[in-house]
């Protein structure tokens, strides 16, 4: 596929195909994807030669309904033999509980798999476990947790569910986070109120946090997350319920509670979040892109210089393609993967 965004022309490239779906990628070397699929099994890509090799040491996961092998992350400062982190749904009796780990990639088997933190929340449901990683550069990792299908948990600061939890690289809780030492709360939140976050990403050229979560019917949210604050759901939301076409909550706005930068609606269906900072579209820098899975395409937000949406553009409707997880490579080129288990390359098409 080709195409131009900005007066600048670009080409789609099929890399890879047959995955199972291919929730999250990382890069784990200067050729090398990291690739975690739902169903709990993992592959590494060669960017070069396009092979797939099957990777071991994973631990047993909940892969049934939204549950899985979840994401995986690496810092900015990553060289092999260092941590790969992972989300995932952990099996904890029927049902299982969003956790994060850590492991050492070794040729293609991870060793010293360490769960750093399981997620307490009431929640038995196969739904909304979250949850993508993102790294600050000071030390700390966040990721998020959904409401577990049960929204109301979202506003319940004595469990994580519908959370953005923040901890240090080694799984302990920085002593600055904003509820440690608040009496039956979770000292691990960082802010909650969300639905179920699909996407997390951290830009370092402004130190800002942003996060998308899936609304019900309508009310996807891009979110600017900050300490302490509550984003609202279930009690406000752009939404209306499954079962009829009414407002979610007591409607869109109440004192105390964030408003997103921007809303969706109806729903895309938001899968991934990447700030692009690469230098093979110098013009796309700043923005915002989001893997649509409903609404099929890759969305990118053009954000100003305080981080205001001012406009958005919809690129590869014409794919049918539930685009689930993105990653930057060292180029500046940007992966797509979709839900039918297959990778993309989106980079400058150098031949118009």
């Amino acid at each position: 596929l080709n195409g131009e965004s900005d007066g600048a022309a670009y080409k789609l490239e099929l890399v890879a195909e047959g995955l199972g779906v291919p929730w999250a990628m990382a890069g784990v070397g200067d050729t090398t994807i990291f690739i975690s699929e739902r169903g709990g099994s993992a592959k590494l890509l060669n960017r070069v030669t396009r092979e797939l090799e099957s990777v071991s040491g994973l631990p047993k996961v909940y892969a049934s309904g939204q549950g899985g092998l979840l994401d995986v992350a690496v810092d900015g400062t990553y060289k092999p033999g260092d941590w790969l982190y992972f989300t995932y749904s952990k099996p904890k009796g029927d049902s299982a509980a969003t956790a994060l780990a850590r492991a050492k990639l070794q040729g293609t088997r991870l060793r010293e798999w360490q769960d750093l933190f399981v997620s307490e929340d009431p929640g038995d449901t196969s739904r909304h476990f979250g949850s993508r990683i993102a790294f600050d550069g000071k030390g700390h990792v966040y990721f998020g947790i959904g409401d577990r299908g049960e929204r109301e948990l979202a506003q319940n600061l004595g469990n994580h569910a519908g959370s953005i939890i923040r901890l240090k690289l080694d799984g302990s809780v920085p002593s600055d986070n904003p509820f440690v030492g608040k009496q039956g709360v979770k000292p691990e939140i960082w802010s909650y109120g969300h639905r179920n976050p699909q996407g997390l990403a951290f830009d370092p050229g402004t130190t800002r946090l942003w996060e998308v979560e899936h609304g019900p019917r309508g009310g996807d949210e891009i979110n600017l997350v900050a300490a302490g604050k509550n984003y609202g759901w279930p009690v406000i939301s752009y939404g209306k319920e499954y079962w009829a076409p009414l407002q979610v909550g007591e409607g869109t706005e109440r004192e105390g509670m964030e408003q997103p930068i921007k809303y969706y609606s109806p729903s895309i269906a938001p899968g991934s979040l990447l700030v692009y900072s690469g230098k093979a579209f110098p013009h796309w820098q700043g923005n915002l892109f989001v893997g649509a899975l409903k609404l099929t395409h890759l969305n990118r937000v053009i954000l100003d210089k305080s981080g205001r949406a001012q406009g958005e553009e919809r690129l590869f409707q014409g794919l049918n393609e539930r685009i689930r997880a993105l990653y930057q490579s060292p180029e500046g080129w940007i992966y797509l993967s979709s839900d039918s288990g297959k990778v993309y390359v989106l980079r400058p098409d150098s031949e118009q």
